[in-house]
C-alpha cells in the first residue's frame, strides 16, 4: 500500500518549500544589512513594523535560529521530494539529472536572486519579515532552545560566550565615516563642524593656543602712560596683569570696568592692581583635549585659561572663542584673512609666513599638509629640523615644503619664505 502522496501534490509540496528557502535567504541578508539606527528611529517615531524588527535584531540568535531551522529543514525536505518525484518517471537517470536541476534552482532562484534583491531594499524587506519572524520564534522555540544550547556548549570550547544583547555603538571613526558619507543629505559646512566635533577629543589646548610671547598684557613695571595708551588702544575685551614676567601674574581685567574707571578719571596704578586681583586668573596643564577643557570653561564659567607646563611655567592662553572656532570655523566672512597676520602670499606658490604661526592654522586655512604629530609652529618644525637656531639665508625642506629663513631674534626664527606644492590654496 502506497502511503506517498500523489506527484501533483509532491510537485507542490517542493514549489512550496524552495519558497520558503528563498524566503530565509533573502531576509537573513536584509535582516543582517539593514541599518538598525535607521530602524530604531522609526520605532521611537512609532512604527509597529519597526519596533517588531528592533526586538528581533537585539536578539539576532533567536531570529537567525529560526531562520536555521526552516532553512535546513525546508532543503531536506525539498530533496527528498525531488528525489522521489525522480523514482517515480523510472528513468535510469533520472535522480542524478534532479539534482543537478534542483541545485541550479536552489542557486538561481532560491538564493542569488532573493539575496540579491534583500541587499538592494534591506529595510523593505526586513520590515514585512519581522512579523513573520516573531510568528517563527515563537514556533521553533523548543527546537531554538535545544539547539541554541548545543551551539553555545560548543562554542565555549573556544572561549566564545553567550552574547549580552547590548546595542551597538559606533567609535569616533566610524561616525566620522557615517558624517562623511551622509554629504546628499547634509550640507557641506555642517559636515565639516560635525567632524570638527569628533576631532575635539584628539586636539589639545596646545594646538590652538597662543603662544607666550604673543600673550597681550599689563605689565606693572612700565610707564604709566605707556599702560593708559595700551588700555585705551587695546582690542581685547580681557587683558592678564602681571609684573615684570608673564608668570608673576596679578590677576585679569575686564576692559569694561577699566573703561568705567577711565570715564570717570578715577583710574590709577593701585586701583588698576585692585581690579586686576578682583578676577583669578585660570590655569589649566598643558595637553588637555579640547572636549574636557570646554567641559572645564562651561563648568568653571570662565572664557580664558593660562596653558602651563609640567614645571607651572605659562606656555600659552587658551579662550573659549578659540575652542568655538575649531567647530565652526574662523569669526570672519572672509576664510581667507583667517591667518592674514601671519600669511602674506608673495606670488603664486610662495609665501611670506610668520614662524610663530601654528602649523594647525595654516593647514586649516590654506589646505596644506604640514606634519602636525611633533612641534605646534614653524618655527618648532624648522628648529627640530635643523637641530640649531638657523641665520637668515637658511633652506630646509619639510616633505613637499621648501622653508627659507628671512628673519631671526631671540634665539627663534621670526619670518621665513615657503614654497609649496601645487595644489593648496592661497589666502
Amino acid at each position: 500500500m502506497n502511503l506517498l502522496p500523489t506527484s501533483p501534490v509532491l510537485l507542490g509540496a517542493l514549489l512550496v518549500l524552495l519558497v520558503i528557502v528563498a524566503f530565509s535567504s533573502g531576509t537573513e541578508v536584509a535582516m543582517l544589512s539593514v541599518n538598525r539606527y535607521r530602524i530604531r528611529h522609526r520605532a521611537q517615531s512609532g512604527n509597529a513594523r519597526a519596533r517588531a524588527l528592533e526586538h528581533l535584531l537585539l536578539k539576532p540568535d533567536e531570529w537567525l535560529g529560526a531562520n536555521l531551522v526552516i532553512l535546513a529543514g525546508a532543503s531536506v525536505f525539498a530533496s527528498a521530494i525531488a528525489t522521489v518525484l525522480a523514482q517515480r518517471t523510472g528513468h535510469p537517470y533520472a535522480v542524478p539529472l534532479a539534482g543537478a536541476a534542483l541545485t541550479i534552482i536552489v542557486i538561481v532562484f532560491c538564493e542569488l536572486a532573493p539575496k540579491i534583491y534583500a541587499a538592494s531594499n534591506p529595510e523593505g524587506v526586513a520590515l514585512h519579515a519581522a512579523g513573520i519572524y516573531r510568528v517563527l520564534v515563537s514556533v521553533t522555540r523548543p527546537a531554538l532552545w535545544l539547539t541554541n544550547a548545543l551551539a553555545y556548549a560548543f562554542l565555549r570550547l573556544f572561549g566564545v560566550g553567550r552574547s549580552s544583547g547590548t546595542l551597538q555603538t559606533l567609535d569616533a571613526e566610524e561616525l566620522r565615516t557615517v558624517v562623511t558619507e551622509a554629504a546628499p543629505v547634509i550640507p557641506a559646512r555642517h559636515r565639516q563642524m560635525l567632524l570638527s566635533i569628533l576631532d575635539l577629543g584628539t586636539i589639545t589646548v596646545n594646538d590652538i593656543m597662543v603662544p607666550r610671547q604673543e600673550i597681550s598684557g599689563i605689565d606693572l613695571s612700565e610707564d604709566w602712560e605707556d599702560i593708559l595708551n595700551q588700555l585705551r588702544q587695546t582690542p581685547h575685551t580681557r587683558l592678564p596683569v602681571f609684573d615684570g614676567e608673564l608668570d608673576n601674574l596679578i590677576g585679569l581685567l575686564h576692559m569694561k570696568r577699566v573703561a568705567h574707571e577711565l570715564v570717570r578719571g578715577n583710574l590709577t596704578r593701585e586701583r588698576l592692581i585692585e581690579i586686576a586681583r578682583g578676577r583669578e586668573a585660570y590655569f589649566v596643564p598643558e595637553g588637555t583635549a579640547l572636549n574636557l577643557q570646554l567641559t572645564h570653561f562651561q563648568r568653571n564659567r570662565r572664557r580664558f585659561a593660562f596653558v602651563v607646563n609640567e614645571y607651572g611655567d605659562i606656555e600659552g592662553l587658551v579662550t573659549l572663542e578659540d575652542i568655538l572656532e575649531e567647530i565652526v570655523g574662523e569669526f570672519t566672512t572672509d576664510p581667507a584673512t583667517v591667518t592674514h597676520k601671519d600669511v602674506h602670499t608673495e606670488r603664486p606658490g610662495v609665501f611670506i609666513v610668520n614662524a610663530s604661526a601654528t602649523i594647525r592654522a595654516l593647514n586649516r586655512a590654506l589646505g596644506w599638509a604640514l606634519p602636525t604629530d611633533g612641534p605646534k609652529t614653524v618655527n618648532g618644525l624648522l628648529l627640530e629640523h635643523l637641530e640649531t637656531i638657523p641665520g637668515a639665508g637658511t633652506m630646509v625642506r619639510v616633505g613637499d615644503y621648501e622653508f627659507e629663513v628671512l628673519q631671526t631674534a631671540d634665539n627663534a626664527v621670526r619670518t621665513v619664505r615657503v614654497r609649496v606644492p601645487r595644489g593648496p590654496t592661497s589666502p
